[in-house]
């Protein structure tokens, strides 16, 4: 049986919404699947399972990064597509990557980019406010990788030369508000972790100068208002997001357990 060329490796968890169309989506452009669960509570790992998929258990991270890692070593084809529960391939992308890696050794290409659309409420699509065009690195040639450093939204270690592919990713970033509440409780605790760690300093001015800084480079530079009322709520929201990060770093930095002040 010959080695797969291409496997799609999906990281999830409590992803039960979403694992099985995520799965059926990259079934496009390959059969060799895997799904890295982090110790999922809901019925993740069993729809995956079902959905055909090999299924592998990875403690849970709090960050997807070290999970990606381990899939990837996991993977068995010559070239890895990293995907997660809430992004999807769609045919057109599909087709592209398979034309990028027969030509990849022609053109001395190790790694691509792939441009991100990314969704609110799974139907606006965010085409300003630093949404847009969002290029990451997520295929992969499997003997040029070397590491995915264990810090939220860090970039690969890759070897080689790097390409960029021109059909996006879809990527239902937030489903509601709710949602993104929900993501940020969960993203910006394990941030602020990192910052204090490397004592990073956070304080009245600090709050202040975050917050603006990243309205203006949302709303204004990136023009996030273009994008009608959830544009804006998206700057608005990011901005915040931002502060809330700090404001748990100085609780992490300066309010002592226990303390009541």
């Amino acid at each position: 049986m010959n080695e797969p060329v291409l496997t799609v490796v999906i990281n999830a968890f409590n992803e039960e919404k979403h694992i099985v169309d995520c799965i059926e989506s990259a079934r496009g452009l390959t059969d060799s699947i895997i799904v890295i669960d982090t110790e999922s509570t809901d019925a993740t790992a069993t729809l995956a399972k079902d959905a055909g998929a090999n299924v592998y258990s990875f403690p849970y991270p709090r960050i997807v990064e070290p999970s990606r890692s381990f899939g990837i070593h996991k993977a068995s084809g010559d070239w890895v597509f990293v995907l997660d529960a809430d992004e999807r391939i769609t045919k057109a992308l599909s087709a592209e990557i398979k034309m990028a890696i027969k030509n990849a050794d022609t053109d001395g290409i190790t790694h691509y980019l792939i441009p991100r659309k990314n969704m609110f409420a799974r139907r606006i699509w965010l085409k300003h406010g630093k949404w847009w065009p969002d290029y990451i690195p997520r295929l992969i040639k499997k003997e040029a990788f070397k590491e995915w450093p264990a810090h939220i939204h860090s970039t690969p270690v890759i070897t080689g030369s790097k390409g960029t592919l021109r059909e996006p990713l879809i990527h239902f970033s937030q489903g509601d508000l709710d949602d993104m509440v929900r993501k940020t409780i969960l993203f910006e605790n394990a941030e602020s972790d990192l910052l204090a760690q490397a004592k990073k300093p956070a304080s009245v001015p600090i709050f202040f100068r975050k917050y603006l800084a990243e309205l203006y480079r949302r709303f204004l530079k990136q023009s996030g208002y273009l994008d009608g009322t959830m544009g804006i709520i998206g700057s608005f929201y990011q901005a915040y997001s931002k502060t809330i990060t700090y404001l748990l770093v100085y609780e992490k930095t300066h309010v002592k357990k226990g303390s009541h002040h």
